[in-house]
């Protein structure tokens, strides 16, 4: 089995993603991706209009990013 890791070949918009969902900022080909490189998706901030987005292995490290900003999802985890 693939163990705890997962196989996506997709690139597409943040705002395409659901609340929880993994992406990276730049594409990996499909390479196995560091716990650095990944974010997940969190909520929606309706005054700023952007979504709130935290590293995998560090929450206090994210960002706030715009729903048409381009995501990866092309990586194994």
């Amino acid at each position: 089995g693939l163990n705890n890791k997962i196989l996506k070949i997709l690139i597409m918009e943040l705002k395409e993603l659901k609340k929880g969902e993994y992406f990276t900022r730049k594409s990996l080909n499909n390479k196995e991706a560091k716990p650095s490189q990944v974010y997940i998706k969190d909520d929606y901030d309706h005054s700023s209009k952007k979504y709130w987005c935290y590293k995998w292995g560090d929450i206090s490290k994210g960002m706030e990013l715009r729903g048409d900003t381009e995501v990866y999802q092309d990586f194994i985890f």
